[in-house]
């Protein structure tokens, strides 16, 4: 049987060693030396000691001021000759209570982990730590920004007033953080990863609790199906899902019409425009194209498969709607009317997965309207129903041309085939996941929604202090290779404690597992 115990030993030189030792049986395995004590005061701080390390992650229970007997040294069985102990008591102090308090438990390792990829991102900049602390305590804990002075409290790190915090959120408008902070990204990226010549786009949602709608907040098309009011949140990433570009809209505005504003105000931030803009067939409108391209930009958008049948009409002919898995075939499609029309390059691609997948839906949404058309269901708007007066049938042309693009997947291009062969545009195109795993964490794990935010500023502010916690978090996500959410708990964890004993304070570090010493490695220092 293997026991592990604290064990207190007199040393030679009067003063007494305190000890983990780990036995097996009769036989001593291992001993862990904590120190050596030659006061009462020092011993009872090493027995703390000694017990944090023998039991870690427990806490203490506050029961009050419980009485305690006193840890004294000269409880200590001492077997050296009477002359030496005679000389070594002068040395001794008095005995005083050992009685141990925890007074807190600062995770030092996350706050000094957070605080570093703050300045290495170029945050620093803004030189307010009041807004510093409200991003990293939203990547700690998303709450509210009052509730964030707790969530500092409960990790030890330092934090503003309640005031503070307020009046920076008027800074940030004010000042223009969101600006400072996007310039800090790409100056980021540009010199660590080499800004990609990619970027991907897409929009999503935010509601608010709240019964009225405003300018701002709208009750629109909801990717949720909600009927709250609302705000539309543009987001441009790199391939990495690094965040460079944020801009709030109306919650009814379209989103074909979001891109451009967003794409131009990261050109004039920056002065980039040699890039590829991959977005998905949301944003396809041949005015969106054209838009983009006179902007000086090259784009890949996800094509609807609507003018499938007739950009591919020649191989539907000569080889039906037989593909081999993986397939790909290209066409041109004319966008646009009068003078505004351009012929555009469209790829396609069979996969064999998408194919049963589109297979079942078509089955499903066969039998709704023929439910719907023989009387077995109400009325309602099903796809493949004809409703001509009062007689319902089976669109029987419609269902056909669906199992006829069953398995195609189509992207809309301006980049030339010469220099960028099709498995290159679909797999640029794949990489658009990267912008829905950013949202995803801005949702989730950053919890930037619901918003209680009334005002515009209020809700700007907001979403900038959520905009510098998603490029923190993206950046430690790319360094550790493990999720956020993990992560932050896992640092969390690593607490040290400051003991306040015998009337003096004693500060102890955290015991981090050797297994993630290397992680935490590189977080400190970014690479």
């Amino acid at each position: 049987m293997t026991m592990r115990f604290i064990r207190k030993a007199r040393t030679k030189s009067g003063a007494v060693a305190v000890q983990i030792v780990n036995r097996t049986g009769r036989v001593v395995t291992g001993i862990e030396h904590i120190g050596s004590a030659h006061t009462d005061a020092e011993l009872g701080i090493l027995l703390v000691k000694a017990e944090e390390q023998l039991h870690p992650g427990q806490q203490t229970f506050d029961f009050g001021d419980i009485e305690q007997a006193p840890v004294k040294t000269s409880d200590i069985a001492d077997w050296r000759d009477a002359e030496t102990i005679k000389q070594s008591d002068t040395n001794q102090s008095r005995s005083i209570s050992a009685t141990g308090k925890v007074i807190a438990s600062p995770a030092t390792i996350l706050w000094e982990i957070l605080e570093a990829a703050y300045d290495r991102l170029g945050f620093n900049v803004l030189g307010d730590p009041a807004f510093k602390a409200m991003v990293l305590a939203r990547l700690i804990e998303p709450t509210s920004k009052a509730q964030s002075i707790r969530v500092l409290q409960q990790i030890d790190a330092p934090h503003p007033s309640l005031r503070t915090l307020f009046r920076s959120l008027g800074t940030c408008i004010d000042k223009d953080y969101r600006d400072q902070l996007a310039k800090a990204m790409v100056a980021y990226r540009a010199a660590t990863a080499g800004l990609a010549s990619l970027v991907m786009y897409d929009v999503s949602t935010l509601h608010f609790e709240a019964k009225d709608e405003d300018k701002l907040r709208k009750v629109g098309m909801s990717k949720e199906r909600r009927v709250d009011p609302q705000i539309q949140v543009g987001l441009l990433v790199d391939p990495a899902g690094f965040p460079l570009e944020l801009h709030m809209f109306e919650g009814n505005k379209a989103e074909t019409t979001t891109i451009i504003p967003v794409l131009e105000a990261f050109q004039q931030r920056h002065g980039i425009t040699d890039l590829v803009v991959v977005a998905d067939a949301g944003m396809l409108s041949a005015n969106n194209l054209k838009a983009i391209e006179d902007a000086g930009f090259t784009f890949i958008v996800g094509s609807r498969l609507t003018k499938a049948p007739y950009d591919l009409q020649e191989h539907f002919e000569t080889k039906g709607n037989r593909f081999t898995n993986g397939q790909v075939v290209e066409s041109t499609r004319q966008m646009g009317t009068g003078k505004n029309a351009r012929e555009r390059r469209v790829v396609y691609q069979w996969s064999a997965k998408r194919f049963a997948r589109d297979n079942r839906n078509i089955n499903l949404m066969e039998r709704k309207a023929l439910a719907v058309a023989e009387g077995k269901s109400p009325m309602k708007k099903v796809r493949f129903l004809k409703v001509s007066g009062a007689e319902k049938e089976l669109d029987e042309k419609i269902i056909e041309r669906a199992r006829m693009l069953a398995g195609l997947k189509g992207y809309v291009t301006n980049l030339p085939v010469e220099s960028v062969p099709a498995t290159r545009v679909i797999s640029a195109y794949h990489d658009l996941w990267q912008v829905e795993a950013s949202f995803r964490m801005t949702k989730s794990d950053l919890r930037a929604k619901p918003i209680f935010h009334r005002e515009k500023d209020s809700i700007d502010a907001h979403l900038t202090v959520v905009f510098a916690a998603l490029a923190i978090g993206r950046h430690l996500q790319e360094l550790s290779g493990l999720p956020l959410k993990r992560l932050i708990t896992d640092l969390k964890g690593l607490r040290g404690s400051r003991v306040l004993i015998n009337g003096g304070e004693m500060t102890f570090d955290a015991l981090v597992p050797a297994e993630f010493e290397a992680v935490i490695g590189v977080l400190r220092k970014g690479h």
